[in-house]
């Protein structure tokens, strides 16, 4: 399957901005750190930051219905939260983005229904409205 973005920053930049741009840049950042996890330890999820962006049902805001969708395709640095996200995103690629989650590797907006994969496993953290877990990766995080 081609993916529409290619580029990691543009890539991890459009996710962080289509998860997170109403949580800030703290918010924005735990996205990307969730990003910059799955793509070290490569799996299921993606092998790279572009492909773990875009790996199906895995960032609800690349999903066809979801109206963050076209948004997310047609932004530009024009939009100050998303020059903020190009920043941020810059920073995980080159490998230099504080990891805000202690490792996770999943999330969820806790304001709607506790997904299934997440009932009864412990979370690392909270940030803004975001649930934080550690599930597919194993080890300490380092």
């Amino acid at each position: 399957m081609q993916l529409p973005i290619t580029d990691p920053v543009q890539a991890a930049a459009r996710t962080a901005w289509g998860e997170a741009r109403g949580e800030g840049a703290r918010g924005m950042q735990a996205v990307l750190n969730v990003i910059g996890n799955r793509a070290t330890h490569p799996g299921w999820w993606g092998h790279d930051v572009a492909g773990v962006c875009q790996a199906y049902a895995q960032f609800s805001c690349w999903g066809a219905a979801d109206p963050n969708r076209s948004k997310l395709l047609t932004v530009t640095d024009a939009d100050p939260q998303f020059r903020e996200a190009l920043v941020l995103a810059g920073c995980l690629v080159a490998d230099h983005l504080p990891d805000l989650t202690a490792g996770s590797d999943h999330y969820y907006d806790h304001r709607g229904p506790v997904p299934s994969w997440a009932k009864g496993r412990a979370y690392r953290c909270v940030i803004g409205h975001h649930t934080f877990y550690r599930l597919g990766l194993r080890g300490d995080g380092k």
